[in-house]
């Protein structure tokens, strides 16, 4: 991936109306090298027709909230956060336009995932489940020290907001995902869901527990224990910027990249 260009990176939001649509339109003004060239809001939105400014302030694109794209409008990304019923229509519409696609929706169905893989054919698709460099890396070192202690119990603590309706949450799955590949086993096999009846810990299960409480916007804990010590792996989310932040980093990175799956892993690499 190349990560100079001569002009601005221009990038449509969908699901633009939610917490993290508006984190990435706050964020955006502060990147030099991207532009919002569309904010879309579903069909029916109270925002549609609402310029941008009036919901999260001033120092931002005059554009007004869309519930479709203009064709005319200049696009080179298209980033998603939105909801699985709404991540269809997105998709659908990165491969009609050939624009690079960045999702951060979670709770996809499995055809979900492979029409993400299907999409890759065709454009750049990158899709994380959080997109802070500082989970990308607690990823890598999850996988490391599950290869180096293969016999060390682990367990995997997230917690979040009380409005979060996947659980647990797609971040958890995806450094229990990391866990597994260190080990060389798949995660479906070693998971374990909360331990309500179900006795004493098994060897190689990777435990997964969700916490959800007032406002907290996200916190992961990964940890490897044997009999004499432990070691944990904790990342904390202290605001949504980190990760809107790293969306507009892919979109401008993908913008102009060769079709196929990218991952968070590719970004810290450059």
């Amino acid at each position: 991936m190349s990560l100079s260009s001569q002009t601005p990176t221009m990038v449509a939001v969908h699901g633009a109306g939610g917490r993290m649509g508006q984190a990435i339109l706050r964020a955006a003004p502060l990147q030099s090298d991207v532009r919002i060239s569309a904010a879309l809001v579903r069909p029916g939105s109270s925002l549609e027709d609402t310029p941008i400014s009036a919901l999260v302030g001033n120092d931002v694109a005059d554009i007004d909230f869309r519930a479709s794209l203009d064709p005319d409008t200049q696009l080179d990304a298209l980033i998603d956060f939105s909801s699985p019923h709404a991540f269809d229509s997105a998709i659908a519409l990165a491969v009609e336009r050939r624009v690079a696609f960045i999702c951060g929706t979670t709770g996809l169905s499995e055809q979900q995932h492979v029409t993400l893989h299907r999409a890759a054919q065709h454009i750049p698709v990158l899709w994380a489940s959080n997109f802070s460099l500082g989970i990308a890396l607690m990823q890598r070192f999850a996988r490391m020290a599950a290869q180096l202690l293969p016999t060390w119990d682990c367990e995997i603590v997230e917690m979040h907001h009380r409005r979060k309706v996947d659980a647990p949450s797609g971040t958890a799955l995806t450094l229990g995902e990391a866990v597994a590949a260190g080990r060389g086993v798949a995660l479906q096999a070693a998971a374990v869901h909360g331990r309500v009846g179900r006795g004493s810990r098994k060897a190689g299960e990777i435990g997964f527990h969700a916490l959800r409480g007032g406002d907290v916007i996200g916190e992961h804990t990964v940890m490897f224990v044997s009999e004499d010590e432990r070691i944990e792996l904790t990342h904390r989310a202290n605001n949504r910027d980190i990760f809107a932040k790293g969306a507009l980093v892919g979109a401008q990175r993908l913008a102009r990249a060769a079709p196929g799956m990218y991952g968070m892993h590719d970004l810290l690499d450059e």
